[in-house]
């Protein structure tokens, strides 16, 4: 089966950017396919993806920007249909996470090892988190190293708590997070969904 890739791995996006391989007798997707395939990506279709990524990007690195031969594309074809994948799939899903954030951060996540520390906060603790800390950086940012006032204290108190979370728990999580990549990773699916 003749493979033509679409475009180039790259380090700067996703860590390793899509690789997209495509059957070159299959015709060009619609233009509204791209946004049904979006909604529909699955966490076991991203998990999917991220593990046939990890195999085909070593393998469209090496081509240097050359095209690859019949048997690369065939080895890359295989690397993805192995995890499950339809090539036109993986290649809907590298569509959508060159223009969504969301699921650039979601396949950032499925690449990411969940422990069991991360696991143990919900994932409204995680929006709730995330949503505080959008309210909470500029009034930082403002202190530049120096105590808030009283004002700037009832401020940050209301960010946490209108967040749905208590303070104690609040920096439970603060304290987890500079730790651990999976919550990290989760935070930044969660500020993607907000639109931050």
């Amino acid at each position: 089966m003749r493979i033509a890739i679409l475009a180039a791995v790259s380090t700067l996006a996703l860590s390793a950017a899509p690789a997209l391989a495509q059957d070159a007798t299959t015709p060009a997707e619609p233009a509204g396919a791209s946004a049904t395939a979006t909604a529909e990506i699955t966490d076991a279709e991203l998990t999917a993806y991220a593990a046939a990524l990890a195999k085909v990007t070593p393998l469209a690195q090496a081509l240097n920007g050359a095209a690859p031969s019949a048997e690369q594309q065939a080895e890359m074809a295989a690397a993805i249909t192995g995890e499950g994948l339809t090539l036109e799939r993986f290649n809907a899903i590298s569509q959508a996470a060159s223009s969504d954030a969301v699921v650039r951060a979601r396949i950032a996540l499925a690449q990411t090892p969940a422990s069991a520390t991360a696991t143990s906060i919900t994932d409204a603790e995680v929006e709730g988190f995330a949503s505080a800390m959008s309210e909470l950086l500029p009034i930082a940012q403002a202190l530049n190293g120096a105590a808030p006032s009283p004002e700037q204290q009832a401020q940050m108190e209301a960010a946490i708590t209108d967040a749905g979370l208590t303070r104690e728990r609040f920096n439970e999580i603060s304290q987890v997070v500079g730790t651990d990549a999976h919550l990290r990773a989760r935070l930044v699916v969660a500020d993607a969904r907000a639109g931050r």
